[in-house]
């Protein structure tokens, strides 16, 4: 429960999950599924900013789930980095770089709370805050609070702000996601 902030961005509908979705992100989406990371990673050559995003992202899901990966994930995420060109790719990369501190904290890799907290700060400076990217954020901004700073206060006020984002865009998953936590805080605090 405490690192599920990927599970909810990349397991939707148009991502490999349907009859109708490309090949390649259906060839991905079973790779990840199964827990085949660096080979779904491999399918994806970073050709152009959302490809590489893509990348990052599943090589950060990896270290959240084995513990392993983390100068694989470095690496794509500094590619990401660079093909960033918009606000909104500059903003999904710096939000894989403060998941991937948090990770990294969390397991005690190293402390990189400073860095997750600055990563995703900038990519609330960078992602407006009606845009399916920010709900994400939200969630990821919750988890920081409740499992680094233990800030439950800041944790219910994200985990709300994220409800309302992957309620306005239709998301289930990250819906599941802010419930599952939110409900939490609750029990912790006798309600």
């Amino acid at each position: 429960m405490l690192g599920e902030g990927n599970v909810a961005h990349t397991a939707m509908s148009g991502d490999g999950t349907t009859a109708e979705d490309d090949p390649l992100q259906t060839a991905v989406w079973r790779l990840r599924s199964r827990a085949c990371w660096a080979d779904a990673a491999a399918l994806l050559e970073p050709e152009g900013p959302k490809a590489a995003l893509q990348r990052a992202s599943l090589l950060v899901e990896r270290c959240l789930y084995t513990e392993a990966g983390w100068e694989q994930a470095e690496d794509a995420l500094r590619t990401a980095e660079a093909a960033a060109h918009s606000d909104d790719e500059r903003g999904a990369a710096a939000c894989e770089r403060g998941y991937l501190a948090y990770a990294a904290t969390l397991f005690q890799v190293r402390d990189r709370a400073d860095e997750a907290r600055a990563a995703l700060g900038r990519a609330a400076a960078l992602i407006a805050p009606g845009a399916a990217g920010r709900a994400l954020l939200d969630f990821r901004r919750g988890l920081i609070a409740e499992n680094l700073t233990r800030s439950p206060q800041s944790a219910r006020a994200a985990y709300r702000r994220a409800h309302a984002g992957a309620t306005a865009h239709a998301d289930p998953l990250l819906l599941s996601g802010t419930w599952r936590h939110l409900a939490g805080l609750a029990l912790r605090e006798g309600s």
